[in-house]
């Protein structure tokens, strides 16, 4: 009931408004008034009705969720923007292999750190030296040692760049060991496309 109040209010404010505009020369432009003055009026006439809509509270609720959405958009928008990487930071991995190597195993150290930290330090080496995934461990953290070792002593780019595959590799497989019957589907896979098992 408001609502219909407040609407039927702004309506004849409007007609009111309307009809002072028809009535006033100054409001009203004639053949000699330019483009520019009648954009302007136009402009005041406008604003002084959005105001109006605004002191009684009509489509300030619509407003607030347009500018909700835009604003959840731009979030998601900033997030891509953010996340993506750009033509010269993706080539980081093949132009400069020594520093992306040497970023992307210590982030493989921390992730193996914040794990021991969630389940403890205890139960995560006796997971990782669980007979069914000690292999894995063993591949994962020969890795991570030659992607080191690779990245700074050596510094050979080619040799850096195949242990980052390598660890990626190890990082993957023994991922797949802590999800049930993950490691034989990807050898049955492999085994159906390559003819080799793993």
């Amino acid at each position: 009931m408001k609502d219909t109040t407040k609407r039927s209010l702004v309506s004849s404010h409007l007609n009111a408004w309307r009809n002072c505009a028809v009535r006033s020369d100054q409001s009203v432009p004639d053949t000699s008034t330019s483009n520019e003055e009648v954009r302007l009026i136009m402009d005041k006439m406008n604003h002084a009705f959005e105001k109006m809509k605004m002191m009684v509270g009509m489509e300030v609720e619509e407003e607030q969720r347009a500018a909700e959405e835009e604003s959840s958009l731009s979030f998601m928008d900033d997030l891509n923007r953010d996340c993506a990487l750009t033509t010269k930071q993706s080539m980081l991995v093949f132009f400069n292999p020594v520093k992306f190597g040497i970023t992307f195993t210590l982030g493989n150290l921390m992730a193996l750190g914040s794990t021991a930290f969630l389940i403890g330090p205890q139960r995560q080496v006796t997971m990782m030296l669980d007979p069914a995934r000690i292999y894995a461990t063993a591949l994962y953290l020969a890795s991570i040692i030659i992607a080191l070792f690779s990245a700074l002593y050596v510094r050979n780019k080619l040799l850096t760049l195949l242990a980052i595959i390598l660890e990626f590799s190890g990082l993957i497989w023994y991922s797949l060991s802590y999800i049930p019957f993950a490691r034989t589907m990807v050898s049955k896979v492999f085994m159906t496309c390559f003819d080799t098992e793993f």
